[in-house]
């Protein structure tokens, strides 16, 4: 059956895109995960890969074009297949209706034949009332696939303004505030707190307050093919122990309700604390993460009623509930819910290793100079640059001198890429992301050090961008700081390579025939064996090594 695919929202502010440039051709076969085109963005250009299979039959936007988001873009089946009717309603925007004026039931029957689905979508867009919006799961970077609402800073009857904040939504990389592109009144909550849908599902309706919108939820469908949402009635039957456990979270011990985001929940029960102790800065006095974050016993003033004058003790009955107890011997096992982040990091690294040929090069480093080095260039007033930085530099320069490292793997084409965009792993809460330093060989090691505080502060924090995290490709991952002296990295698709950072270490070593005190690092590259053969890693290795162990040549 064919398939539309549309005009991706591939950042949270996109209403329109342009097609930079088309890599596949009417008539060619499309795998899953291929990319399909480069799309223009008004924040970057960017891959946009398919999420179906079959054959290109139809290329709705030609290449330089500009259309807005959910625009026919192509349209995927099987060879040969008749798509006229796909055609005959599908050149416009999603959310504009076909036509509507009567016309012969036998047409219309052999449309649906041809389509195998009457298009529900957009019917149901046929039938909104004047001034009704219906809003859908937002694509929010590209290889978003589906979205969790962590949190609603609206509620059903409020009034929402253009530029609205309405909602928190949680990607496959970040947690992102969602703006309301429309005005008017939040008539209908389609995906609710903490619960996962896939993206162009039914998220939200707006419109003129009192509004009748009853069965638009019903006829909806993401993409007009599956139901997005269940009806309302479903909705408000939610199990009656899920919502006692919310009220006991959520509720003080006068009984008065605490309002409070799911992320700033789980914070402050990771840290033992009440949230009755907590004031909100949010909407409303809602408690969100940098409340707890900044929250300090200290910033208590007046204690609890039920807590001692005595501070220590105070502090130490903050936790909001006491660990469970397990006798010994009982098994006791605790599930905890995947986050997108997490599914999206076990997904690509299962791709990663199973589908690219993983070998390792390990090589050490004397890190004496280095470290002589930087301790003369952080004397420089307001400059900090760490060991992490350094390699960092001289990674770009060495990709300069061996670019097949710098590639990534095509089934008809190895591409050379000639910039150099080193990615920087970060470890988060919830997982790992991997923030972009854009052409890092035109960097100082000043900037080099600046940017990475400053993206690795903003990753922890959830406040990096998608197009933060994209268009790497070199990565370099430093597990150092924490007493890991050598590791394996899985690389990081469509990246052909990965280095691996270890502790510096202060060991004896041989200079001039002495044993004497040295400081060493390993590093460890991997490759893909289909991109990089073992010669060219090395001899990259050799090259890094040398600039790592003489600073000074990086700075000609």
């Amino acid at each position: 059956m064919a398939i539309k695919v549309t005009m991706p929202r591939l950042s949270d502010t996109m209403t329109e895109g342009t097609v930079a440039t088309w890599l596949k051709k009417v008539g060619d076969k499309i795998s899953e995960g291929d990319i399909l085109a480069e799309i223009e963005t008004d924040k970057a250009t960017m891959e946009f890969e398919s999420f179906n299979e079959g054959t290109l039959l139809h290329i709705g936007i030609q290449a330089g074009e500009t259309a807005p988001v959910d625009s026919l873009l192509a349209i995927i089946g099987n060879e040969g297949e008749d798509i006229s009717g796909l055609l005959a309603g599908g050149d416009a925007p999603a959310a504009e209706a076909p036509k509507t004026d009567a016309a012969p039931a036998a047409e219309a029957k052999s449309e649906e034949a041809k389509t195998e689905a009457p298009a529900p979508a957009a019917k149901a867009a046929t039938e909104l009332p004047k001034g009704v919006v219906v809003v859908t799961m937002p694509r929010l970077s590209d290889t978003m696939t589906e979205g969790t609402v962590a949190t609603w800073l609206k509620k059903e009857g409020d009034a929402v303004a253009e530029g609205d904040i309405l909602a928190e939504i949680e990607t496959d990389k970040a947690t992102m505030e969602f703006e309301s592109f429309n005005a008017g009144t939040l008539l209908y909550i389609g995906i609710q707190e903490g619960n996962t849908a896939p993206v162009d599902s039914l998220l939200a309706i707006i419109g003129p307050a009192g509004t009748d919108i009853s069965g638009i939820a019903d006829n909806y469908t993401a993409g007009g093919t599956a139901t997005a949402s269940a009806p309302a009635a479903e909705e408000k039957a939610a199990p009656a122990a899920e919502k006692a456990t919310e009220a006991v979270a959520d509720t003080s011990s006068n009984g008065g309700r605490i309002l409070a985001s799911p992320l700033a929940k789980k914070i402050a029960s990771d840290k033992g604390i009440q949230l009755t102790q907590v004031k909100g800065s949010g909407e409303n006095g809602r408690i969100v993460k940098s409340d707890i974050e900044n929250f300090t016993p200290a910033a208590q003033g007046q204690p609890a009623a039920n807590a001692t004058a005595a501070a220590p003790k105070a502090e130490t009955a903050a936790p909001a509930a006491p660990k469970v107890f397990v006798p010994a011997g009982e098994v006791f096992t605790e599930e905890i819910k995947n986050s997108q982040m997490r599914k999206i990091i076990a997904k690509r690294l299962a791709e990663s290793l199973f589908t690219a040929p993983h070998y390792n090069l390990v090589i050490e480093v004397s890190m004496d100079d280095a470290m002589a080095a930087r301790a003369t260039i952080n004397t420089v007033p307001d400059t900090k640059v760490s060991f992490n930085d350094m390699v960092i530099k001289a990674c770009a320069l060495a990709l300069k001198k061996h670019p097949k490292i710098n590639s990534q793997w095509k089934e008809d084409a190895i591409i050379i890429n000639h910039h150099f965009n080193i990615g920087v792993a970060v470890a988060v809460e919830d997982g790992l992301v991997v923030p972009v330093l854009k052409f890092t060989d035109a960097m100082s090691l000043s900037q080099i050090g600046a940017s990475v505080r400053d993206l690795a502060g903003r990753a922890k924090n959830k406040k990096l961008g998608p197009q933060e995290m994209e268009g790497s490709t070199f990565t370099v991952s430093n597990l150092g700081m924490f007493g890991i002296t050598e590791f394996n990295s899985i690389i990081n698709q469509p990246n052909s390579a990965i280095l691996s950072v270890g502790a510096i270490v202060e060991k004896p070593v041989v200079k001039n025939g002495q044993i004497v005190v040295g400081n060493t690092m390993m590093l460890s590259l991997a490759c893909d064996h289909r991109t990089i053969d073992g010669a060219t890693g090395a001899q990259f290795l050799q090259t890094l090594k040398q600039y790592i162990e003489s600073p000074v040549t990086m700075l000609a």
